[in-house]
């Protein structure tokens, strides 16, 4: 029987697809102390006391729609626990969907574009992005796959964009919300192309060049990525251990 230290910080991830997990993050939140759990939100019956009484929430990716609620209504419920959070007040990162479900629970508008930006490309960050835990990822290819896009909500700050998807992410006090992937990790990348090889295909996307973008690309991505989310991750527990935790 295993056994869990009440003491020691959770990290819960709320899981849409199963590959598409906390990757790359999970061991920089396991060194620094959190015990991680992925919850997949469509079994029948998620704990929401666990997802509200944990120290850190990650809403994680997925292929589906903030509005695709009559088709999948678990997103009901997992909305209602994302607003929970940002009531009160508690640290939640969010990665695509996840980013654009947070919009949404802050008032901003999230719409299809009718296009895709899928693949490695870099970001342009704002003034307030390069001031901002983003700062490590100025210049290096981060991993896009998306369709949908958010507006920045009220009072929020806009961190970076790209040329076709301008609002890339934003933050508030205890909020982030990034429409690109920094958790893939590029050694399990193949995972990603199989699980969304149709839609690869219906738009006309070779997968030999993520698979080559991720070798290429992946180790930096990779660096950059546990430093702008341990950078982050301070301004909550400043003293805890970690890899790049620590500003430069």
């Amino acid at each position: 029987m295993t056994t869990h230290d009440p003491h020691q910080r959770t990290a819960v991830a709320l899981r849409h697809v199963h590959f598409e997990d906390l990757g790359i993050l999970e061991p920089l939140l396991t060194a620094r102390g959190y015990r991680v759990d992925h919850v997949d939100v469509d079994a029948q019956a998620v704990d929401t006391e666990h997802v509200a009484d944990a120290d850190l929430l990650v809403v994680l990716g997925g292929p589906i729609g903030v509005d695709d609620i009559e088709s999948y209504p678990f997103l009901r419920t997992e909305k209602e626990m994302i607003a929970r959070r940002l009531r009160a007040r508690r640290p939640v990162l969010g990665v695509c969907l996840g980013a654009q479900l947070i919009a949404e629970a802050l008032g901003a508008e999230v719409r299809p574009t009718g296009g895709v930006e899928i693949g490695y490309a870099p970001l342009i960050l704002t003034e307030e992005g390069l001031d901002s835990p983003l700062r490590p990822l100025e210049g290096v290819p981060v991993l896009h796959w998306h369709g949908d896009a958010f507006s920045i909500p009220a009072g929020a700050r806009h961190l970076a964009g790209t040329p076709g998807f301008p609002h890339q992410a934003f933050s508030t006090d205890t909020a982030l919300a990034l429409q690109f992937h920094l958790e893939a990790d590029p050694r399990a990348i193949e995972r990603w192309l199989i699980g969304h090889a149709h839609e690869l295909q219906h738009h006309g996307i070779d997968p030999r060049t993520i698979r080559a973008d991720a070798a290429a690309y992946g180790p930096e991505l990779e660096e950059a990525a546990r430093h702008a989310v341990g950078l982050w991750l301070d301004g909550f527990d400043p003293a805890a251990p970690g890899i790049g935790g620590s500003a430069p």
